[in-house]
């Protein structure tokens, strides 16, 4: 009788713990650590909190939103061989200023090396091609108040750097139109949930900066052919507490087919300016190959300060 007595409140406590230490959203299991237990107790609502996650758009957002302010940008892009050392680099610093909602871009200082551009003076390699793409203005050019330029280059050479853009820097959300990958990203789609474990934590960013954070990593032990199917490894998402604005990311991504494959690693933080949602510092570590192309590794650093309006 004791034996069971002992076993009943062993369960009991258990089942309590397991009940107070987790979360369900939409058929997803969700980890909480003690401070967000204790915070649930006085009202934090975390099926609302995850539902912001889910719909969130703030993060790819900021990109698009140093198209409407003035800054300086300290660039540091470098390409490597498959020896691992740099074969071609560019590093520099750049200044954007603004004039009603047109900009224009001058460069301050630049030192390049190697076969970072070509005869004609365009990018030789796809990462730095992107980079320019992203944080580079040539000549003078117009957005309209929520950020988004005319649609000037068209076609599917185009249309794949857009998606590209979208599947680096807007991690999470499915990507229409890309083969294979496009619908594995959508981490809280039912069939892609399924491959990853979650959890909501409290932690610092940044060291002062309180935050709730939202983590997805993919389950360890999975099979052959789940692990086939995981693109993001890993995503954690810092939001201040006081706002629920993000402040920062970290994630992973990989995918390998007979095609192509990818292996990147990015670390974005975040700065409020202006009222804007805008990217302090971006970290690139990637390496792809793709048909028709090298494979590339490249590591990008780029910083933004000093903004106007």
């Amino acid at each position: 009788m004791r034996k069971i007595w002992i076993y009943t409140i062993t369960l009991f406590f258990f089942q309590q713990t397991y009940a107070q230490d987790t979360a369900r959203y939409k058929g997803m299991t969700v980890n909480l650590d003690e401070v967000i237990v204790e915070a649930k107790r006085i009202g934090f609502d975390v099926n609302s909190f995850i539902k912001r996650v889910e719909d969130d758009t703030t993060f790819y957002r900021a990109f698009k939103n140093l198209r409407l302010l003035g800054y300086t940008s300290d660039n540091d892009i470098r390409i490597y061989d498959k020896n691992n050392e740099i074969q071609a680099s560019l590093k520099g610093q750049t200044v954007q200023t603004m004039q009603g909602r047109c900009r224009t871009m001058k460069v301050l200082s630049q030192n390049v090396t190697g076969d970072f551009f070509d005869k004609k003076g365009e990018y030789n390699y796809y990462t730095a091609e992107l980079y320019g793409n992203l944080f580079f203005t040539k000549g003078t050019v117009c957005v309209d108040a929520s950020g988004e330029e005319p649609e000037r280059a068209k076609g599917s050479i185009a249309r794949h750097k857009n998606q590209l853009k979208k599947l680096i820097f807007n991690p999470g959300k499915p990507v229409k139109g890309v083969p294979i990958v496009g619908g594995k990203v959508a981490i809280f789609d039912p069939e892609v949930m399924r491959l990853y474990d979650f959890s909501i934590t409290s932690e610092n960013y940044a060291g002062n900066i309180p935050c709730y954070v939202f983590t997805a990593k993919a389950k360890p032990g999975l099979n052959s052919l789940d692990r086939g199917d995981v693109v993001i490894n890993e995503l954690i998402t810092y939001f201040n507490k006081d706002n629920f604005e993000i402040v920062g990311r970290i994630y992973s991504l990989s995918y390998k087919t007979m095609v192509f494959d990818f292996d990147v690693k990015m670390n974005v933080q975040m700065t409020k300016q202006q009222g804007l949602l805008i990217p302090a510092l971006v970290t690139y570590d990637g390496t792809w190959d793709v048909p028709f192309k090298k494979r590339e590794t490249a590591k990008f650093i780029a910083k933004f300060h000093s903004f106007t309006e």
